[in-house]
């Protein structure tokens, strides 16, 4: 019991001191670069230009994964829009449009 009651005294913390943690107020410029929004948006245009499906299968993914982790709303929603707006356009090319020409021999 001594053991007890002599670590609680030489405990340096003091609980009424303690305070909640605040997360420091970060301006938008100094943010890290949305990496999978820049990703959706290469898979995008790829998916357009080479029409390539999987590309924009992929396109549409990392819209999703960069719009679940969305920090600065206003540069991060034009970037994703534009992304997904590539994504469909290749998909609609894909599946709708003209049959790509068969490769020559």
């Amino acid at each position: 019991m001594s053991h007890s009651s002599n670590s609680n005294m030489n405990d340096p913390r003091q609980p009424l001191a303690a305070k909640p943690f605040k997360a420091p107020m970060v301006s938008p410029q100094d943010l890290p670069v949305d990496y999978t929004g820049f990703i959706a948006v290469v898979f995008g245009v790829a998916g357009v230009m080479f029409r390539y499906k999987l590309s924009s299968w992929l396109a549409i993914i990392f819209c999703a994964q960069s719009l679940a982790n969305m920090r600065n709303m206003e540069n991060d929603l034009k970037q994703i829009s534009m992304a997904m707006m590539f994504a469909i356009m290749g998909l609609v090319t894909n599946y709708f449009g003209p049959a790509r020409p068969a490769p020559r021999k």
